[in-house]
C-alpha cells in the first residue's frame, strides 16, 4: 500500500483515477464534486448495487476508492482486486450544496483526510473554482420537450439579454441532435446559448443547456457542477430533478417556465417549489405543439402565470422591474426610519 501511495505522488493529479461508491444521492454528488475540485479523474460514481453490475467493465486501474456504504463482502473483494493506493470507507454526511458555508467546511475536511492518506499536502490548498463576482440577480429555469425549440426560441427572441438573469434550459432531446440546439436558439438574437460540457458558472445573458448523458447540480455560488453519472428515471435530462435542485438553492430568486412537451416531467416536487417561494409559469397549452407538459403544470394548481412565449418574456421583464422597484422602495423606507 505504501508503495502504491508513493507511486501516486509521482502522478499528475489528472491521471489519478477515483471510484465513488455511495448509497445516498447527495453523498455521491458531494464526493464527485470534491474529486473534481482536487483535480482527480472521476472514473465513476455508483451505488453498491450498480457496482456489482459495472465492476467488470472498469478497464482502467482504480487508484482511490471513496466508499460510503456497507463494506460488505463484495465491496471488500473488489477493492482488494484493484490493489488501489487508498480506500476511504465512511465519511460524515455532506450538507446540501446550497448550504455553501457548511458544504465548504465538509469539503475541506474530506480534502485534509485525502491529503493525509495520499501524502499530497497540496490538496488542502487546491482552489478549484475562482470566487468570481455574480452578474445575475435571478435564475430562469426553462423546461421543454416535444415542440420546445420553437417555443424557447420565440421566448428568447423577445427577452433582452441585458436583463440580470441567467438561463438554464433542460430539454428532452435526441443525444445525436442536442449539439444543434444552441445554433437553433442563438439565431437572430443576442443570447449566448451553449451546451454544458464541463462544470462552470452561471452568467447573465447566457443560456446554458443541460446535457442528455450526464447529471448537473447547481450550488448557491452559481456553479453548475457536471457529474459523471447518468440521469435517473425515464426523462433525460430530468426536468423535475433540476427544478427541485434549483428551487432548493435559489428560492424566491428562481423563475421556472415549462414550455411545450409530452408527459408530466417537472410535476414531481411542485409542493416543495411552492414552499421555496419560487415562481412557476407555463406556456399556454393551446399554443403548444404538444400541450400535455404545460397542462400538467397548470393542473397542479401551483402555476402563477400562463401565456404565449412572447407573453412569458414580457411577464419576466415586468416581474424583474417590479421586484427592483419594490426593493428600491423598501430600501428608502428603511433608510428614512
Amino acid at each position: 500500500m505504501m508503495g502504491n501511495i508513493r507511486a501516486l505522488a509521482l502522478k499528475d493529479k489528472s491521471e489519478i483515477k477515483v471510484l465513488v461508491v455511495a448509497e445516498d444521492h447527495q453523498q455521491r454528488m458531494a464526493f464527485s464534486d470534491t474529486v473534481h475540485s482536487c483535480g482527480f479523474h472521476l472514473l465513476d460514481c455508483v451505488t453498491p448495487s450498480q457496482l456489482k453490475d459495472k465492476f467488470d467493465g472498469y478497464e482502467s486501474a482504480i487508484d482511490i476508492w471513496l466508499i460510503d456504504s456497507d463494506y460488505d463482502e463484495h465491496v471488500a473483494t473488489v477493492t482488494a482486486l484493484t490493489k488501489s493506493a487508498a480506500v476511504l470507507v465512511g465519511f460524515s454526511q455532506a450538507p446540501y450544496l446550497n448550504e455553501a458555508q457548511q458544504y465548504a467546511k465538509w469539503q475541506r475536511k474530506l480534502k485534509r483526510k485525502l491529503a493525509q492518506m495520499l501524502a499530497l499536502p497540496t490538496l488542502v490548498d487546491t482552489v478549484a473554482y475562482k470566487n468570481e463576482a455574480v452578474d445575475w440577480r435571478y435564475v430562469v429555469f426553462l423546461g421543454a420537450s416535444m415542440g420546445g425549440p420553437s417555443a424557447v426560441k420565440e421566448f428568447l427572441d423577445h427577452l433582452s439579454p441585458a436583463l440580470p438573469v441567467s438561463i438554464l434550459l433542460a430539454h428532452h432531446f435526441n443525444q445525436t441532435m442536442i449539439s444543434t440546439l444552441p445554433r437553433i436558439l442563438n439565431r437572430h438574437n443576442d443570447w449566448r446559448c451553449q451546451l454544458i460540457t464541463s462544470s462552470q458558472r452561471l452568467r447573465a445573458g447566457q443560456c446554458l443547456i443541460a446535457p442528455i448523458d450526464k447529471q448537473i447540480v447547481c450550488d448557491s455560488t452559481g456553479r453548475i457542477i457536471l457529474l459523471d453519472q447518468a440521469w435517473e428515471g425515464d426523462y433525460k435530462p430530468a426536468i423535475g430533478q433540476i427544478l427541485k435542485n434549483t428551487s432548493d438553492v435559489y428560492g424566491s430568486e428562481l423563475i421556472n417556465i415549462i414550455f411545450s412537451g409530452m408527459g408530466n416531467d417537472g410535476t414531481q416536487y411542485l409542493d416543495l417549489i411552492q414552499d421555496n417561494d419560487s415562481q412557476l409559469w407555463a406556456q399556454e397549452p393551446s399554443l403548444s405543439a404538444c400541450p400535455s407538459q404545460p397542462q400538467a403544470i397548470i393542473d397542479s394548481g401551483y402555476c402563477k402565470f400562463v401565456g404565449s412565449p412572447k407573453a412569458l418574456a414580457q411577464k419576466l421583464t415586468d416581474y424583474i422591474a417590479e421586484r427592483a422597484a419594490s426593493a428600491s422602495s423598501h430600501s428608502f423606507i428603511v433608510s428614512d426610519v
